[in-house]
């Protein structure tokens, strides 16, 4: 941000001023890969491993910023799988998983003035840092998922070589198909390689389901803020099954015969927006249950970081026409306030569901997705309540030092008198226990004795389970204290009659 920039923002929206001020103050990055001491796991030493840092920051600035604070070679080996899954023309489709690993092979076919076009006129440095990687690494995940996407954006491209019209989506399955080609399989990748590179447990490379649900809830979101820059560029990614249904046109009755008329007809707009975000948030519960698995603390943020700014976006395009008109992001501020609480699940879930309450508090009761609406919010506040329900509340690191140091219930909350009749009762319940193993302890040992006294009276074993018996020890006191007084009254009556 300039200097004009920053000083309007502190003018007109103070508050995301001071959010930025404490974004640049306290939060550091967790690692600096140009290092001496990450050299290592970074490879920023070799000009190869640096010319790929700097292609990533030219694939994703936003997205590199998160890559590059992961644990160890963790980073190093994102960046190369990130940058590997590009876009290829599709003559070169089909094997480029083959290519990928072909020293020297590099590709100039792509136009000037395309994106990529840098990225695979300079592959051989990136071929090069792959054949470094470990075994483990290059032919188990980065290549057998470049296979699997490759394979899926082929038949897209192919059909679409085929078709007279742009790209489109006939249905809801198709469009979930498209999703998991570019951006499903990129979530299993990450998560083999998590567990590859000991970040993670095993077990997270076996959560297909979830690693794919959380990646076509960042893909979906993006497609939906997208439109107005894809439709310029005659591409089309909502499927027709929604955006043609006659459920969504003014009068109730007309399907829509062109995407487009999206653009022309903002009722319509507006309910078809409606209906893409309802079918992004259904894998809203799935994210939420993968962030749970996550140990790490670079491998959670990485994760997080992304899923909470897609409820962001969502939230900012729901019931906003004005992405129909021009492409728009979440401001800075808001930004850096995601990047700093996507610490922890909870945290992640609290996010969640105050977005999933923003979506819901702005929909329209004519809209024809409101109930769909209202059930895809309510799942994500039931999810973020079983989980981390709200009543509970922990103590903060900035609490004071008389504070409570474990978790405390909200009074105000109903749930709360129900949770501390539970917690008395199983305290009960476990000093009877404790009593009972006491009672059958004692009676073992006096029939080990021989005497037969093998019970004792329920008040002597609750003394015994609860500590030394003081009235016992405040007798005894009593008792000693008296005899010293009189000791020291006998004395003192000696020495007054024979001075």
């Amino acid at each position: 941000m300039g200097a004009l920039e920053i000083v309007t923002l502190a003018l007109t929206h103070p508050n995301e001023f001071r959010i930025l001020l404490q974004f640049w103050n306290y939060h550091e990055p967790r690692r600096d890969i140009t290092k001496k001491e990450e050299h290592a796991t970074s490879g920023w030493d070799r000009p190869t491993m640096r010319r790929c840092w700097e292609l990533l920051d030219h694939s994703s600035r936003s997205f590199a910023a998160v890559i590059k604070e992961l644990d160890g070679d963790l980073a190093r080996v994102i960046c190369l799988f990130y940058i590997v899954l590009h876009d290829v023309k599709q003559p070169l489709l089909r094997s480029f998983h083959e290519k990928t690993i072909t020293p020297g092979w590099s590709f100039n076919g792509n136009g000037p003035d395309e994106k990529d076009r840098i990225v695979l006129v300079d592959y051989p440095v990136i071929v090069e840092e792959l054949l470094r990687l470990e075994p483990a690494y290059l032919p188990r995940d980065i290549v057998d998922i470049c296979h699997k996407m490759e394979t899926g954006m082929a038949d897209f491209a192919h059909r679409a070589a085929l078709s007279s019209e742009p790209l489109a989506l006939n249905t809801i399955e198709e469009y979930d198909l498209y999703c998991h080609y570019v951006a499903g399989l990129v979530g299993e990748g990450l998560s083999r390689l998590f567990s590859a590179t000991k970040k993670e447990s095993p077990r997270i490379a076996q959560q297909l389901e979830l690693s794919n649900s959380l990646g076509l809830l960042l893909q979906k979101t993006n497609i939906i803020r997208d439109f107005r820059e894809d439709a310029d560029e005659r591409r089309f990614f909502w499927p027709r099954e929604i955006w043609g249904s006659a459920e969504f046109s003014p009068d109730g009755r007309t399907p829509a015969t062109d995407i487009l008329q999206l653009l022309r007809e903002p009722k319509r707009a507006a309910w078809v927006q409606s209906a893409m975000v309802v079918d992004a948030l259904r894998h809203t519960c799935d994210a939420l249950d993968y962030l749970r698995l996550l140990k790490n603390q670079s491998v959670f943020n990485f994760a997080a970081i992304p899923a909470t700014m897609a409820l962001a976006t969502l939230d900012l395009c729901f019931m906003n026409t004005t992405m129909f008109e021009r492409n728009i992001k979440i401001r800075k501020a808001k930004a850096a306030e995601l990047i700093m609480r996507s610490t922890n699940p909870r945290e992640v879930a609290l996010i969640f569901k105050e977005y999933a309450r923003s979506i819901h508090a702005k929909a329209h009761p004519a809209d024809p997705n409101f109930l769909r609406i209202s059930v895809a919010c309510a799942k994500i506040e039931h999810w973020a309540e079983r989980n981390y329900p709200s009543f509970i509340r922990l103590p903060s690191s900035s609490s004071s030092p008389s504070s409570p140091t474990g978790p405390s219930f909200d009074p105000a909350d109903a749930r709360s008198r129900i949770a501390i009749a539970d917690a008395e009762t199983d305290r009960r319940a476990t000093e009877e226990k404790r009593l009972l193993e006491i009672r059958e302890r004692i009676a073992g040992n006096a029939n080990g004795n021989g005497n037969g006294n093998d019970t004792l009276s329920a008040g002597a074993l609750k003394q015994q389970s609860q500590g030394p018996p003081w009235d016992f020890l405040a007798f005894v006191g009593a008792a000693v204290f008296l005899v010293m007084a009189i000791s020291i009254g006998i004395a003192l009556a000696i020495l007054y009659f024979t001075a």
